[in-house]
């Protein structure tokens, strides 16, 4: 296979305020939890036209999986690693996220048919890849501490030809994940600003737009797809979480029945369908949810 390195642009433009955001109308969803066999931790993060699904579960030992719904697993680790989460899966099957290796050092990778490859920002000591789109960039981040305990900084990668692209949110004064990159180049994301309040976030060609769910008081874009819809989660004033669903200016919430204010959206594909979680501490089940 020949490789060719794409050019990166994610030019950073005026940020937007978010505070005049609408609600849109809540689409009706079919939901199916999901749970790995004999385990009560189960998350689901990523999901492809083909609704191929990446998760991962074990809350003390994280193993990563791919999932053809509704059970059919498939264990997908980074040889050698101590744990692994799998989080992002583009349309061609490839997959990226992070591992930590013997020495308790977590690294970003990406794998597929072809091998898996490690990715870190150089000179840093802490490394996640998020998601990644059908043309070899993902979207991740980098600590400058072991312990990721100092502020994140988020980045676009160049899979075929090996560029990182550092994107600087002025506001980001307590860091920033970039967490999402679709075909269109659109990046998500979120950022933490000096109040150490979350403010999910919107990159499309050099344009930025900071997501606020309404009267929220914090809020985390973790997805999109490459329709430009946006997923994710808001903490609301009573301290619940709840999932939502952003495009073209108006938010919609979502909730697993069985998890109210519990939910975090994580995934979206093309079709509308959604991947996440609910539960808290050690206890965790996936969900798929299906447009109606």
């Amino acid at each position: 296979m020949n490789f060719k390195s794409l050019a990166l642009n994610f030019g950073l433009g005026l940020a937007l305020c978010a505070s005049g955001w609408a609600q849109a109308p809540a689409t009706k969803y079919s939901f199916e939890n999901i749970k790995y066999p004999h385990d009560k931790f189960t998350q689901l993060l990523g999901i492809n036209n083909a609704s191929k699904i990446a998760g991962y579960h074990n809350f003390n030992s994280n193993k990563g999986f791919t999932l053809v719904p509704p059970s059919d697993f498939t264990t997908e680790n980074y040889p050698g690693s101590a744990m692994t989460q799998v989080i992002g899966i583009n349309n061609n099957g490839r997959t990226d996220g992070f591992y930590v290796d013997t020495s308790n050092v977590t690294h970003g990778f990406f794998g597929g048919t072809s091998g898996y490859f490690t990715v870190d920002y150089p000179g840093t000591a802490f490394n996640q890849l998020l998601s990644q789109n059908d043309h070899g960039q993902a979207s991740g981040y980098y600590s400058m501490s072991a312990t990721n305990s100092t502020p994140d900084f988020p980045y676009i990668y160049d899979e075929y030809g090996g560029i990182f692209e550092v994107i600087t949110i002025p506001a980001a004064v307590n860091g920033a994940q970039a967490t999402g990159v679709n075909n269109e180049q659109q990046v998500c994301g979120f950022y933490v600003d000096s109040g150490m309040v979350n403010h999910g976030f919107l990159l499309n060609l050099g344009k930025f737009t900071t997501l606020d769910f309404p009267d929220s008081t914090g809020t985390q874009a973790l997805g999109l797809n490459n329709k430009g819809q946006v997923v994710g989660f808001y903490t609301d004033s009573a301290g619940a979480n709840h999932g939502f669903v952003y495009q073209n200016g108006k938010f919609a919430s979502v909730d697993d029945p069985k998890g109210i204010g519990q939910t975090t959206v994580n995934g979206i594909n093309d079709k509308g369908q959604l991947v996440g979680f609910f539960g808290s501490g050690d206890i965790s089940t996936g969900f798929v949810a299906t447009p109606k």
